[in-house]
Order: structure tokens, then C-alpha cells, then sequence
């Protein structure tokens, strides 16, 4: 790296697809792209149980 503002640049990995199913190209991915995330099914578990406990709050407000 000759130019010291050729850090400042940003690219894409390649995409595959093409319209709506265009993507990311999972086998160029890594952690230097965000793509690492171990607590997902943490937050996946506790977004259903928030969604869950509102449906029932919004099920019985409409009581007598």
C-alpha cells in the first residue's frame, strides 16, 4: 500500500444472485466483514419471547 489514503476505501465482496435473490457471496465473507455474530440465537430467542408476550397483552386489552 503505496497511497496512505487507500485505507479509507471501502468494497464489496462479490454478490451472487441476481434481483431479489442477489446476495453476499458467503464464501468471501469473514469476520472483517461483520459477518460473525455468536450471540444470534440469544437475541433471536428473546425477540420471539418479547413478540409472544405483546400478542397476549394485545389479546386481552380488548376484554370487558
Amino acid at each position: 500500500m503505496r497511497d496512505p489514503l487507500d485505507k479509507a476505501v471501502a468494497k464489496t465482496p462479490p454478490t451472487i444472485g441476481s434481483g431479489c435473490t442477489q446476495r453476499y457471496d458467503p464464501d468471501f465473507l469473514g469476520p472483517e466483514d461483520g459477518t460473525e455474530f455468536p450471540d444470534a440465537e440469544l437475541l433471536w430467542r428473546r425477540m420471539q419471547r418479547a413478540d409472544e408476550e405483546g400478542s397476549r397483552a394485545d389479546d386481552t386489552s380488548n376484554e370487558p
